[in-house]
């Protein structure tokens, strides 16, 4: 066997090299590459990058305006980049406007835009977006103007401008006035899905609660030894508005967004309000120096915010059919088969319901309201065999009831309203053809129009011949609602609790 040949480098690194004869042997093993594999080999490694040159690279576009980005060069002197490749040295990007820049009235107003209208204005939100703002901010203005007369009345009262009671006093009647209110707030929370299905007649009663606790302050100015009683009512009034202003007010906010933007309408919405408050506290104090009649002021600015209140509150457009909205547009499909769109149905609905308002149509009731006696509920009983409900009426209180079956689900009491409102109108037909009747005659007795909607008036039939309508119609009530862009949900018809049960007790 040759010896092995050693080769030492200048480094004092030795390689030592196998003999010729090992050499043949591995040269025979190990397949040869193809000629083409070093040409292979270099198209794999990264391409040298193109020598930057001076030039046009690309435009771009900002808010309506253009920008066109050139290489500006850095100098004359060459330099070799990666690969061997020559560049100005120094090159640079540069960004250059393609309009002229915007007047200075122009740049103030962009800046204005960025705080009160969403990003995207106006394809970011609806139509209505714009008439709801604006009565917003207005209601805001006279708000913020009420907000200084009642705080100076309150001082003025609590003794602080006239220095009648020490420190301590006042702190503790302010603290007990404010602990009240907050306690005001904890108790109206649980009106719970009120706030969702009933948010505008909710939203401008919060409205006129305000107005009204904001009367008792200002009123404390005329009693002033009963300061802390009436200020604590009337902080107990404002906290329930407050609760129920801040509760609906996501819920409006959503109907105004379009798509993923509701914290972006929300924020805007909310500095509007606050700069219109900022206006009205400021001319408000302007207008106090002068000692203006505080019955006056607070009739005029009462008057402004109410008014501003109920606007907003009519011009804000929902999609969802909650009581007041699925009666027009139930009343609308019977007399004239066509469901009103949005806006219209919307315009049609009643903002402000009074408690002692008499509601004709009463959902999910319990069976002793309905009923007052067995025999009609066993008389009525069989046109409901197939039904997961139950309507009827009552003459004594001049109300429809739809019962609700234990097995109801949520299409089966969206059908109950309707069924209960196309009784109810032709209940309504009825009694408008006898009173017709009635006046025709001579000298009628006006005693005995009470008695004509409350005795003797076959209302069995009227219930058989609802049931065929709703039969034959509610399917098609149902599309006409969808094409208009409605959105029908049990849950915003506040249904009640009671369920009828199949079985018997044991």
């Amino acid at each position: 066997m040759a010896p092995a040949v050693g080769i030492k480098r200048p480094a004092a690194q030795t390689i030592t090299l196998p003999p010729p004869a090992v050499r043949d042997v591995l040269r025979s093993t190990i397949p040869s590459q193809p000629a083409e594999a070093p040409a292979a080999a270099e198209r794999a490694l990264p391409a040298a990058p193109a020598p930057a040159v001076e030039g046009f690279l690309c435009l771009e576009e900002v808010d309506g305006r253009r920008w066109s980005y050139v290489v500006g060069g850095g100098g004359a002197v060459k330099g070799r980049g990666r690969g061997g490749a020559a560049g100005p040295a120094g090159a640079s990007v540069r960004a250059v406007p393609l309009q002229s820049p915007l007047p200075p009235a122009e740049e103030i107003m962009a800046f204005i835009r960025s705080y009160v209208v969403p990003e995207g204005f106006p394809d970011s939100v609806t139509p209505s977006y714009v008439p709801y703002m604006s009565w917003r901010a207005l209601k805001h203005f006279f708000g913020g103007a009420m907000g200084v007369f009642t705080t100076r009345t309150l001082l003025s009262s609590v003794g602080v401008s006239q220095s009648k009671a020490t420190p301590g006093a006042i702190a503790i009647n302010w603290i007990l006035k404010d602990g009240a209110g907050r306690v005001g707030k904890m108790l109206f929370a649980r009106q719970g899905k009120k706030f969702d299905y009933d948010l505008k007649q909710l939203r401008f009663s919060s409205d006129l609660l305000l107005e009204i606790g904001a009367g008792i302050e200002l009123t404390t100015a005329a009693f002033p030894h009963f300061f802390l009683p009436m200020a604590c009512v009337a902080n107990v009034v404002k906290n329930v508005a407050a609760v129920t202003s801040t509760s609906t007010r996501t819920p409006i906010y959503k109907a105004y967004a379009r798509g993923e933007n509701i914290g972006d309408v929300t924020a805007k919405g909310e500095s509007v309000g606050n700069i219109a408050d900022l206006l009205g506290t400021g001319l408000s104090i302007f207008i106090s120096k002068r000692n203006p009649s505080l019955v006056t002021s607070f009739a005029f600015l009462s008057c402004g915010y109410l008014l501003s209140s109920y606007q907003e509150v009519r011009s804000v457009v929902l999609n969802t059919l909650n009581r007041a909205r699925f009666t027009v547009a139930v009343d609308s499909f019977i007399k004239t088969g066509h469901i009103p769109s949005l806006k219209e149905g919307n315009s049609q609905e009643t903002i402000f319901n009074p408690p002692w308002r008499h509601e004709p149509v009463a959902i999910g009731s319990r069976f002793g309201e309905a009923f007052q006696e067995p025999a009609s509920f066993v008389a009525i009983r069989p046109l409901f065999e197939d039904e997961r409900y139950i309507v009827t009426y009552n003459p004594t209180k001049d109300k429809v009831y739809a019962l609700l079956k234990d097995q109801a689900k949520s299409d089966d009491i969206i059908k109950a309203a309707f069924h209960a409102h196309v009784l109810l109108h032709f209940i309504n037909a009825s009694h408008a053809r006898r009173l017709k009747q009635k006046q025709r005659q001579a000298n009628p007795d006006r005693s005995d129009y009470g008695s004509l909607y409350s005795r003797n008036m076959d209302f069995l039939a009227h219930i058989a011949e609802s049931c065929k309508i709703v039969s034959s119609s509610y399917g098609t009530f149902k599309k006409k609602a969808r094409e208009q862009g409605w959105i029908m949900s049990e849950s915003l018809l506040n249904p009640g609790k009671a369920r009828l049960c199949g079985a018997k007790p044991l």
